[in-house]
């Protein structure tokens, strides 16, 4: 008798896997894309490119209207600029066939750090250590009289 072998540290075996990722599809609308968006992109798409995040871009066949389908959760700060013009119609042809290169003053892009750990949090905040800088003489505290 051959037994199957065992998963190591407690995971599901390789079978449950794929049923859990078709499930988690079909309801979780926030994360991804969900089988009606696959299926509409499918008859009614064109798929365009894919960028540096893994988002992928999509055309409409019949008009002008254009999509995105996220790598992750659904979060449009991922985009970055050059498919961010392409996206909101601004440049007709997408960053895959206009050759865009990002000018020299053109910071790397970052999505959207807000609420995460990497947040930007100045000194005195509540989730940094440290205090907050003292007023200079150009103030002056507002008090009821």
């Amino acid at each position: 008798m051959i037994k199957a072998q065992q998963p190591r540290n407690g995971d599901k075996p390789d079978v449950e896997r794929p049923m859990k990722e078709f499930l988690l599809e079909i309801f979780r609308w926030w994360h991804g894309q969900t089988w009606g968006t696959r299926l509409w992109l499918k008859r009614h798409g064109e798929f365009v490119g894919t960028d540096q995040f893994g988002n992928r871009y999509y055309k409409d066949k019949k008009s002008n209207r254009r999509y995105v389908t996220y790598n992750g959760p659904a979060d449009a700060s991922t985009i970055p600029p050059g498919w961010y013009g392409w996206i909101h119609g601004r440049m007709e042809l997408p960053p895959t066939e206009d050759n865009y290169t990002p000018h020299a003053w053109e910071k790397p892009h970052q999505r959207n750090l807000t609420g995460t750990a990497q947040a930007y949090r100045p000194d005195g905040s509540l989730l940094k250590s440290g205090e907050r800088p003292r007023v200079t003489g150009d103030y002056e505290a507002w008090s009821p009289e």
